[in-house]
């Protein structure tokens, strides 16, 4: 059973910095929910007058100074406790800066001018969390705070390798106590995704992410504060399916888990694959893909141990997933290939250079005689956003008043994308009508929802439900998995190996557009 430890630290009454109003308000509800809702097994709590710590050598105290935090990371974290499959948890209210180059947190007794001798490192913390044994990291840093806000100096732009970093707002931005609430608008928000279930449920890194970059800038703009925009550090980028909270998973969740697993056993990382097949176990009711899958790698350990652990790769999650269970290798498109055309333009939207390439790609037969014809997506590695120079960036604010101030294209950040297959085309009127035909998963489909009419025409009219509903119609129907991609796949395949604005150069012309 996969068990969830977690440290919950607030302070309020900084001896040398601002005081905070909510911040040990926020420690204290996310330290009862991990408690009382979801049943953590052990809370370590650090605030201004929080009761001693327990520890196997002893008691802690628990007010959080740095000779406290300190000598707690040491004594706590120097041999492992908790296994493959466990999640450790850490949320942080109060101070945080970037210095040198690096995130700090600050402690109760911080010196802001000797932070290095008297703030928390998070690379350090994230070292002593790893010690613990558990394979996934999650934290929670709802920092940066300063008379009500936290100041915008660039906290969070430190990479923490193999770690899941949630942010309260972007480097650029402050983060903000809301009075009317009695927390931080990114912990009120945090608490209710994390509080989600059924169909709406934010079980996920990725979901919960999603829900948190659209509730909080709601929230501030509901208590007209400035905008605050939460973003995630996925470091892998299969860390995004992880399923946080298993009890509250969805069928769709533990099919975008299964597939990272199956990802990872065709690259041979099977200490990761292993990993998640656990975590495919931990969900409820009784999974036999991930039953078989663990006696499946005890066989390849069997057969081939020198090869455990020797996989470089660990971004799975991205690919389709074709292969039935006794071979877990996903299908690789070989013949038939298709050529087009590829342009280059200049600045004025003027060809400059013209060229033919051609690109392997698989044909999934639907009903009713129509096909599905998918292109092989290879990995790579890219910068998602846009820089704040390029023209037309700001396009989202002037459709979207809604949108005013949010940072919608940044951050600009390295992002490792998999390799995976992606629709040749738009998803047609005729493709989703066969589609709509197959038997019903969650909810209704209309067979003609679109306003244009026309077999080859684009379907539209639908709802990004609607379209989940046709995936998983699909993967019932196909035996293979096919889903939406997430946003850092779209724009990956859109920008194919470039970075001017698109694909062919930086401008667009109604010749090319048509």
């Amino acid at each position: 059973m996969i068990k969830n430890w977690a440290i919950c630290i607030g302070i309020n009454e900084y001896y040398n910095l601002t005081p905070l109003r909510y911040a040990v308000q926020d420690a204290v509800a996310v330290k009862d929910f991990f408690l009382t809702e979801v049943d953590f097994e052990e809370v370590f709590y650090f605030a201004d007058d929080a009761p001693p710590i327990a520890t196997p050598d002893g008691p802690i105290r628990s007010l959080p100074t740095y000779a406290n935090l300190t000598y707690f990371f040491r004594k706590r974290f120097q041999r492992q406790f908790l296994n493959v499959g466990d999640n450790f948890w850490f949320f942080f209210a109060g101070h945080g800066e970037l210095h040198e180059g690096h995130d700090y947190l600050m402690p109760i007794d911080v010196d802001p001018e000797n932070l290095e001798r008297t703030a928390l490192k998070i690379s350090d913390i994230t070292a002593s969390l790893r010690n613990s044994g558990a394979d996934n990291t999650v934290l929670l840093l709802d920092a940066c705070r300063s008379e009500g806000k936290r100041a915008p100096v660039g906290f969070g732009s430190e990479v923490q390798s193999g770690i899941v970093t949630v942010y309260s707002c972007s480097p650029r931005q402050a983060s903000y106590e809301i009075e009317e609430l009695g927390h931080g608008a990114f912990t009120h928000a945090l608490l209710e995704g994390l509080r989600l279930q059924g169909a709406n449920s934010c079980a996920t890194v990725q979901r919960i992410d999603q829900y948190l970059c659209h509730q909080v800038p709601s929230l501030n703009q509901r208590y007209k504060k400035p905008v605050q925009t939460p973003y995630t550090a996925v470091e892998p980028l299969s860390k995004n399916c992880l399923i946080l909270l298993p009890q509250r998973a969805r069928l769709e969740d533990v099919q975008a888990l299964k597939i990272a697993a199956y990802q990872a056993e065709s690259e041979n990382d099977w200490d990761f694959a292993q990993q998640l097949w656990t975590r495919v176990l931990a969900t409820p009711g009784v999974d036999q893909d991930a039953i078989k899958a663990i006696g499946r790698l005890a066989l390849k350990r069997a057969k081939h141990p020198s090869s455990m652990g020797d996989s470089s790769v660990t971004t799975a999650g991205s690919r389709r997933i074709g292969a039935p269970v006794e071979d877990p290798t996903p299908p690789t498109p070989s013949e038939p290939t298709f050529s087009f055309k590829l342009v280059t333009v200049d600045a004025k939207g003027k060809i400059s250079n013209r060229a033919q390439r051609q690109v392997a790609y698989y044909r999934e037969g639907l009903e009713q005689g129509v096909d599905l014809d998918l292109v092989l997506i290879p990995s790579g590695t890219f910068v998602m956003g846009s820089p704040e120079s390029e023209v037309g960036r700001d396009w989202y604010r002037l459709v979207n008043k809604s949108l005013a101030g949010l940072n919608v294209e940044g951050p600009q950040h390295e992002v490792k994308v998999p390799a995976f297959m992606m629709g040749k085309y738009p998803i047609t009127q005729a493709q989703w009508r066969a589609v709509a035909s197959l038997s019903q998963v969650e909810r209704e489909l209309k067979a003609d929802p679109s306003n244009f009419k026309g077999d080859e025409r684009p379907v539209e009219q639908v709802s990004w439900d609607e379209a989940t509903e046709f995936c998983q119609r699909l993967s019932r129907h196909t035996g293979q998995m096919y889903r939406l991609p997430s946003e850092a796949e779209w724009e990956y395949a859109c920008r194919a190996g470039t970075t001017t604005p698109f694909h062919f150069g930086e401008t667009l012309t109604s010749e090319l557009a048509n």
